[in-house]
């Protein structure tokens, strides 16, 4: 990915081209880091980069099997609360989540894949207070942008706890991440010492 997403063939192009620029860019703000670090919460909310990784992977799961109606049981723990969506839990590691989150991705962009028609209804889940009570059903065009700007504002506060962190930003990571050739800067580097 550097640094912008390459030109596009199509609306169903496009939009997985900026969800999957948007995915690499959260996934680099984990790059190098230790799981202490990924669990982390330096700065003044107590999001984590391993919670967001998380909670991205359930968020992309969760959207997708809203698209094809599938129930997989729950997501979280029974005694997990909404905040504990967002911390690794001590059995879990940064290895974990990205593991997980490379599934929901799959998932994600075979489903996609396998949709003739990005204007196909997915029903709005009812009941729910953080789902409008008045809209019937969106579209799976819909469920895609909204995955890119769930996927962009988790990544924006994951660039700022990890500049917390270690001073680290997406550029550099990525660079060293993507072991981009010819970078016009200096990939990241672990500290030394």
């Amino acid at each position: 990915m550097p640094a912008h997403v390459p030109p596009v063939a199509d609306e169903r192009d496009g939009l997985l081209a900026y969800l999957t620029q948007q995915r690499q860019a959260l996934r680099a703000t984990a790059h190098g880091l230790t799981d202490d670090q990924a669990r982390a919460t330096p700065t003044a909310s107590e999001l984590s980069i391993g919670g967001l990784i998380k909670h991205a992977a359930r968020c992309e799961a969760g959207w997708t099997d809203l698209i094809l109606q599938r129930r997989r049981g729950p997501q979280r723990a029974a005694d997990e609360s909404d905040a504990d969506e967002f911390r690794l839990a001590p059995d879990e590691t940064l290895a974990d989540v990205l593991d997980q989150y490379e599934a929901a991705v799959r998932d994600t962009d075979e489903v996609v894949a396998g949709i003739a028609d990005l204007g196909r209804p997915v029903p709005v889940p009812q009941g729910l207070p953080w789902f409008p009570a008045d809209v019937p059903a969106w579209s799976v065009r819909w469920v895609l942008l909204h995955l890119i700007e769930e996927t962009a504002r988790h990544g924006g506060h994951a660039d700022i706890i990890r500049e917390s962190i270690d001073g680290a930003t997406l550029f550099p990571l990525l660079a060293a991440a993507e072991r981009w050739p010819d970078p016009w800067f200096q990939p990241w580097q672990a500290p030394t010492g």
